[in-house]
This record gives C-alpha cells, sequence and structure tokens, in this order.
C-alpha cells in the first residue's frame, strides 16, 4: 500500500524523461563550439530553457495526458532549477527569491519564442530574440546558424508522433 502512494505519478515520471532528454540535447558539444553558444551559467540557461521550450510547443495540444506530461517537464525543469542554485552555494533564504527571477525570465521566453515561432518562416524575430538571450554577453555571429538550428529542431519535433513523448522518448536533431 505504501508503494502505491509514494509511487510517482506517470505524468512526473514522463517529466522526468523528456527532461533528461533536455539535458542530454543541450550538453552536446557543437552547441557550444559550432554555434557558439556561450559555455557560461547563463550561456546554459538560455540553451536549457531553448530545448524545454521546443518540447512545450511541440506538447501544445489537447488533451489531459499531453497537458500533464508538458507539466511534468516544466515540474522537473524548475526542480532542476532550484537544485541547481543550491549546488552553486546560493543561500536557503535567496533561493525563492532567485527562483521567482528565474520563473520570471522562463516565462518571458516562452512568450518571446512562441510570438518568434508564429512569425515564421520569417526568421528575423526569431534571430534577434537569440541575439538578446543566448548571445546576450557573447559574439553574435552565430545567430543565423542557431535559429536555422532551431527552426530544423523544431519541424523535426513536429514530425515525429506524438505518442513517443507521451512515453518519455524525444528524437533530436544534431545540431
Amino acid at each position: 500500500m505504501l508503494k502505491r502512494l509514494f509511487r510517482p505519478r506517470p505524468s512526473h515520471e514522463i517529466g522526468r524523461a523528456l527532461y533528461a532528454a533536455v539535458v542530454e540535447q543541450s550538453r552536446t558539444p557543437a552547441l557550444y563550439e559550432r554555434l557558439a553558444a556561450p559555455d557560461t551559467v547563463e550561456g546554459r540557461f538560455e540553451i536549457y530553457t531553448l530545448h524545454v521550450v521546443l518540447l512545450l510547443d511541440r506538447l501544445n495540444q489537447p488533451g489531459d495526458e499531453v497537458k500533464a506530461a508538458s507539466q511534468g517537464l516544466f515540474d522537473t525543469y524548475v526542480g532542476a532549477l532550484d537544485h541547481a542554485l543550491r549546488e552553486m552555494g546560493v543561500g536557503d533564504l535567496s533561493v525563492g527569491k532567485k527562483m521567482r527571477r528565474l520563473g520570471e525570465a522562463f516565462f518571458g521566453r516562452v512568450k518571446s519564442y512562441h510570438g518568434a515561432f508564429a512569425a515564421l518562416p520569417d526568421p528575423q524575430p526569431l534571430k534577434d530574440l537569440l541575439a538578446r538571450t543566448v548571445y546576450a554577453e557573447a559574439d553574435a555571429s552565430q545567430v543565423p546558424a542557431l535559429a536555422a538550428y532551431v527552426t530544423a529542431q523544431r519541424e523535426h519535433l513536429d514530425a515525429q508522433p506524438l505518442e513517443g513523448f507521451l512515453q518519455g522518448r524525444v528524437d533530436w536533431r544534431a545540431p
């Protein structure tokens, strides 16, 4: 009986699997080497967030199971941010404030990416967004290449059956 009480819900397990796929893709060396994403705390936050947004965009479909998977992914992402802050030595009293700022940044990114995606096939809004976020404090010469990667990744994810995502599987394109 206790096992049933404390067993994670399927949506949490799916969310963890999807987030693990985000982490794996976000750590791909080509993103930092070939596409020159900054290998800094801020740069990694932007790359992780970008991939979470790409998955959330793909999961923006009707249905309780899809909504639960999206929520599981989001919850896992937020938990990972909280854990990372604590690992970096942020004190307990400051974590809440920093998480609030990160949450606001995340929701701002989601809104901005959705606007940029809605403007496609015009890539300029996406390029402008990537220049302001990913490359905010770095050489932005690879913005067109990262924008092409994001667009191709989005198309690649859209072509995959939803059932795979609901089982925690993601097939990413190579950068």
